[in-house]
Formats: C-alpha cells, sequence, structure tokens
C-alpha cells in the first residue's frame, strides 16, 4: 500500500485513511469509525467491540467483518500497528449494519460532494495541505490570510 496518509475529522474525532497506489482508492480505519460510531475514546473498548461486532456480522452471513484489509498506522505512542482498514464501499456497509444513532450523520458526511462550494473550498485546503506551498505562508498574518484564500 502507498504511503500517503489522510486524517479527517467527523466530530472532532479523528479518522485515518491511507491511498492505495496498486488500486487507486483510500482505506480507512476500521477501529477509527467504530470510535467515532460509538462516540468512544478508549482504544481497548473500541477495538474489543469490533471485535464484537466482526462475531455478529458473520453470524448474521454477513461477510463485511472478514473483508477487512491490514495496514500499519502510526499509533498516538509513536509505533506503527497493523489495523483493520475497509474501501469506501466496506465503510458504507459497516455504518449502515452499525447500531448507532450516528450512523446516518456519518454516512452524510463520508459520501459529502465535493461539488458544492464547501466542498470545493475542501479540495482546495487539502491541496493546499498536500503541496509545498504551506511552507512559503506567513501564519497569523493578514498577509498569510490573502495567501491562503488567493
Amino acid at each position: 500500500m502507498g504511503s500517503k496518509i489522510s486524517i479527517r475529522f467527523f466530530d472532532d474525532r479523528e479518522v485515518r485513511a491511507v491511498w492505495d497506489d496498486e488500486n487507486s482508492k483510500w482505506w480507512f480505519s476500521v477501529v477509527d469509525i467504530v470510535g467515532v460510531l460509538r462516540d468512544e475514546s478508549d482504544y481497548e473498548k473500541i477495538r474489543n467491540y469490533w471485535k464484537y461486532l466482526q462475531v455478529k456480522l458473520k453470524r448474521e452471513n454477513n461477510q463485511l467483518g472478514s473483508v477487512t484489509t491490514q495496514f500499519k498506522f502510526t499509533a498516538p505512542d509513536g509505533k506503527k500497528r497493523a489495523a483493520n482498514v475497509l474501501d469506501y464501499n466496506g465503510i458504507i456497509e459497516l455504518a449502515k449494519n452499525f447500531p448507532s444513532k450516528k450512523a446516518n450523520r456519518f454516512i452524510e458526511w463520508f459520501t459529502y460532494n465535493g461539488e458544492t462550494i464547501a466542498g470545493k473550498s475542501k479540495s482546495k485546503a487539502y491541496a493546499l495541505f498536500d503541496s509545498s506551498l504551506l511552507d512559503t505562508i506567513e501564519v497569523g498574518t493578514v498577509k498569510g490570510l490573502q495567501q491562503i484564500h488567493g
């Protein structure tokens, strides 16, 4: 898998993703999404719930829990750890099968259309972040704001 990592935020909660050059698609951290949907920040509780949910889905003949892929993300302690990831369709399926009031709002956020003004602005912000131009902007100044919005 590629090394391009993206961190997105839903309700101020981190959702990590990694770009797969070989398949030309993003993979998203299942543990991050389970934490978001459960509104839980304790890693062990999130991980245990994901294990429980995988068993439950398997009992219901839903293969979602067994189609995950592994990718190493940097953990808060700085070490790289393997994590289950799903692609775009897998995440939508996970959210649809998740017993959470936040699931519909999460799906709305996750499938956000980039053709709106806000969507285009977000795309430009990601492009700026990925470019080397970010290093040339004067932080905390009017000129810096002008450079960002230019």
